[in-house]
């Protein structure tokens, strides 16, 4: 390998370069993808079960956090200047006109589906907890549980937990949340 090559490093997107992309058409219109620490990831086809779970859970949490929230699905949440990621399910403050003119910056809780997207999702824990998102769901299909991350600090989240079909744990809305409720 040659010494330019191992000189080479990526280039490193910030959102504002990002949404001008997104804006000029340089994307084709159907591609899915994120910017995720300056990095443009492209997105996994869902299949028919991740996109029941996404609407289950979304459905679910407009009933969890009720008057004064907003849930999007799958739009962009905009953290710092490095990313810009379209997590499945984003619990944010206000109402829908809020955020006409800009991306919300932060969310109360945000909600990754995940199959064979599983180690990914869980590396953008890192993300989420960097930017100060008190909490983290991951809707781990493989082995059909809630993975719970809450308390972020510096860059990473200090309570972690895994929970199962009858399992409970109360959401950072001080509500209980009974985790056969969000899986299939």
């Amino acid at each position: 390998m040659s010494s330019a090559v191992l000189l080479a490093k990526p280039h490193r997107w910030t959102r504002a370069e990002y949404e001008r992309m997104v804006e000029a058409g340089v994307f084709h219109p159907e591609a899915r993808f994120e910017l995720i620490d300056g990095e443009i990831i492209d997105l996994s086809p869902q299949g028919s079960y991740h996109a029941t779970s996404i609407q289950v859970m979304a459905d679910y949490i407009r009933n969890l956090f009720g008057a004064g929230y907003h849930v999007r699905i799958q739009m962009p949440l905009a953290l710092g200047d490095a990313s810009e990621p379209e997590p499945d399910v984003v619990v944010v403050t206000g109402g829908i006109m809020d955020y006409r003119y800009a991306h919300p910056q932060t969310a109360a809780l945000v909600v990754e589906v995940a199959n064979s997207t599983l180690a990914y999702d869980r590396l953008k824990a890192t993300t989420y907890a960097s930017h100060g998102i008190p909490e983290y769901w991951l809707v781990n299909l493989k082995e059909n549980c809630l993975e719970v991350f809450q308390q972020p600090e510096n860059g990473r989240y200090t309570s972690y937990r895994s929970l199962k079909a009858g399992s409970a744990f109360v959401c950072g809305n001080g509500k209980q949340v009974m985790v056969d409720s969000v899986l299939l």
